[in-house]
């Protein structure tokens, strides 16, 4: 087995996709190739990814390069964390539309932030995918580089290669649940459908009750959302995964819960951009949700924290960490190679999956895996506001791909125009936002250069 991780040099991603890949056996001698941009980051991941595979007693054959092709070329899987334009890029996306008034938590995914991260990123992938139909056609594309939904419907519509977006929300959702239930994470059984980052749980067994009802209960018991809301704002300390704390970090999702009866899975602050009443100035821009918009300096922090400790593994100074990171990407491998049957939370082209939202457009549901590939698993129906909601979400996004692919303008303003959370505001400032932009962010746009 070949496998390639295009953005090998990550000091987020790549040590924690290496030691899961390690950790299965059927790629125990496999030949693992970190490709990136930058040759003096990849060499390090490289030499760490040299030291698991000696700590870890596997065979395994690493090498590393700057060359895409080369790095590709033979694949049988292909794992995408990339970001095009790095930070400086992304302080772009978050400045422009501030100075307009709209405040993002993340500005990954959707509203301003996440369709100019889109245009940037889309071109990218499917160039990737374009250079996988030449060097290794038969090879899957693991994507788990944001926006995930556009990107992923950007490489299926526009190539022959099979992507599937994966993410850990869902997965990370579940865990939680079931340490503020009390229950072990397997006996939490979601049934999901919606798209990366609003993926919407329609109903959840744990451990044969249900696990929707008991949330609801839970919250009853803790006074309600308005209360749970006041302890936040007075600022109340809890104890860490007691009740008390999971309401607080997901006291959105639990009013989501209490007005529709459902339940979306992502952290908070990435279902506030999807929802244009929450990160309002009465709210503090989601202070009083519990949500702290993260700036680009404590982006810079974090990636300095995730330098230090893999220069510490290098040095000696600190352990190797082989623990099952929670990422999907090891699981979704083992399953397509040895045929073992998963149910995991995956973004793939609608097939009646997401039986509200058009076919072809890439949905988030639970999905089997195995050696016959990758299906949606359930048939899922969802309250009409929250169909709405999503479909609205699925049309903006549809509509980023196509301008991130043709560089037509007007499609980027009609997107922001219509994304809930960009599109608020007036519609004089919606275009000059556009402008800005995609004239802040223009060297990486050279198809909207014409």
């Amino acid at each position: 087995m070949k496998v390639t991780i295009v953005g090998g040099g990550s000091n987020q991603w790549a040590p924690k996709l290496v030691t899961d890949l390690l950790a299965v056996p059927a790629l125990a001698d496999m030949e693992l190739v970190l490709e990136d941009l930058d040759a003096e980051r990849v060499e390090r991941i490289g030499a760490y990814a040299r030291l698991a595979n000696e700590a870890m007693g596997t065979k395994a054959v690493v090498t590393t390069t700057t060359d895409q092709r080369r790095a590709l070329t033979g694949a049988d899987f292909v794992v995408v964390t990339i970001s095009t334009g790095g930070f400086e890029s992304m302080a772009v996306d978050l400045e422009v539309p501030e100075r307009h008034g709209i405040v993002q938590s993340v500005g990954d995914t959707v509203g301003p932030g996440g369709i100019s991260r889109s245009l940037r990123n889309v071109p990218v992938l499917v160039g990737i995918a374009r250079d996988m139909e030449q060097c290794c056609p038969e090879a899957w594309m693991l994507n788990i580089t944001n926006p995930m939904t556009c990107l992923t419907r950007a490489v299926r519509r526009e190539t022959s290669v099979k992507a599937v977006g994966l993410c850990h929300e869902v997965g990370h959702a579940c865990m939680d649940l079931a340490i503020a239930l009390g229950k072990p994470h397997d006996v939490v059984r979601p049934v999901v459908a919606g798209v990366n980052h609003f993926p919407v749980v329609t109903s959840l067994d744990v451990d044969g009750a249900d696990g929707l009802r008991l949330l609801a209960g839970l919250l009853d018991d803790l006074g309600g959302v308005d209360e749970v809301r006041r302890g936040i704002e007075a600022g109340a300390a809890h104890e860490p995964f007691s009740v008390e704390d999971f309401a607080a970090r997901n006291v959105l999702k639990l009013a989501l819960l209490e007005r529709d009866g459902v339940l979306p899975a992502a952290g908070d602050r990435h279902l506030a951009e999807f929802l244009p009443s929450v990160l309002t100035e009465r709210s503090g821009w989601g202070r009083t949700w519990g949500i702290d918009p993260t700036p680009i300096s404590r982006r810079v922090e974090h990636e300095a924290e995730y330098l230090a400790e893999v220069e510490d593994v290098l040095g000696g100074r600190a352990e190797l960490a082989t623990w099952d990171s929670g990422e999907l990407v090891a699981p979704v491998i083992d399953s397509l190679l040895t045929g073992a049957r998963r149910e995991l939370p995956l973004n793939i082209p609608n097939a009646g999956q997401c039986a509200d939202l058009p076919g072809g457009v890439v949905v988030e549901s639970m999905c089997v895996v195995d050696d016959e590939g990758i299906r949606g698993r359930d048939v899922v129906t969802l309250p009409a506001p929250v169909a709405e909601l999503v479909r609205r979400h699925v049309a903006v996004q549809e509509l980023t791909v196509e301008a991130a692919v043709t560089g037509d303008r007007r499609l980027v303003r009609a997107a922001l125009g219509l994304d809930a959370l960009a599109g608020r505001g007036d519609l004089g400032d919606i275009d000059a936002m556009a402008d800005e932009l995609l004239e802040g962010t223009s060297r990486w746009l050279p198809q909207f250069a014409s």
